[in-house]
């Protein structure tokens, strides 16, 4: 990798190591401070839950959730930022906001709080964003994300009463969506160094446990509402 590479490598890195402290630090302040701020998430078809649609990424059911979407928000946040840099934050807001409001509108009567609606909208804008532009070296990127995140997939069904896998779903649709629709505007693969070493090599040769993504308080007393994360 030559100097400029390494510069936009660090670059890329930047904001997702600087948002992912955010979250940590917000986490803490969460706990420490006993705020509750899981009823910032989205509550379906309420008032009270439309701020959710900007501010429930940021809120986590605890130390284990945010963990788990640590490491994706840095992977991800960092390949599409180096891969997709004039795309990026189009990319991330309206995945962001569009699967809230997706969410708001769809889902469950329960508080949908947590960053992984938009690790499965950049995972799924990266993967099909390779394949729509029938592109080898950015496709290659893609056969990396499905390495690394293939089992994300389970997370778009209702396998799990403690899981917002609407959030998954309409997280990985809005990234689909996103890379149709930007599918000609993006990258030249003669910029992407670590890609084009990766397909000059292909043509020489020829989840953790679950951990609560929503909090439901339909069910419970008003005493454990109060300890819901």
């Amino acid at each position: 990798m030559d100097t400029i590479e390494k510069k936009k490598f660090k670059l890329s890195l930047v904001i997702p190591l600087l948002l992912v402290l955010f979250l940590w630090l917000v986490a803490a302040l969460d706990i420490l401070a006993e705020l509750e701020l899981y009823k910032f998430g989205i509550y379906p078809r309420r008032l009270k839950g439309l701020m959710g649609i900007v501010l429930a990424p940021l809120v986590h059911g605890g130390i284990k959730h945010l963990f788990a979407n640590t490491l994706p928000l840095i992977i991800l946040g960092t390949a599409i930022n180096f891969f997709y840099r004039a795309l990026a934050y189009k990319v991330i807001v309206l995945v962001w906001l569009l699967t809230g409001v997706m969410v708001w509108i769809f889902g469950r009567d329960s508080y949908h709080i947590g960053a992984s609606g938009i690790i499965y909208g950049i995972a799924s804008f990266l993967f099909f964003s390779g394949v729509v532009r029938g592109n080898i070296r950015l496709a290659a990127l893609s056969l990396i994300v499905v390495f690394l995140y293939g089992g994300l997939v389970w997370g778009i069904f209702p396998f799990s009463r403690g899981v917002s896998w609407e959030s998954h779903f309409f997280g990985g649709f809005w990234g689909l969506i996103t890379a149709i629709y930007y599918r000609n505007e993006g990258p030249t693969t003669k910029h992407n160094f670590w890609l084009n070493s990766f397909a000059d090599e292909v043509d020489e040769d020829e989840n953790s446990d679950e951990d609560p993504y929503w909090a439901d308080d339909s069910s419970l007393t008003e005493n454990e509402k109060q300890l819901t994360k």
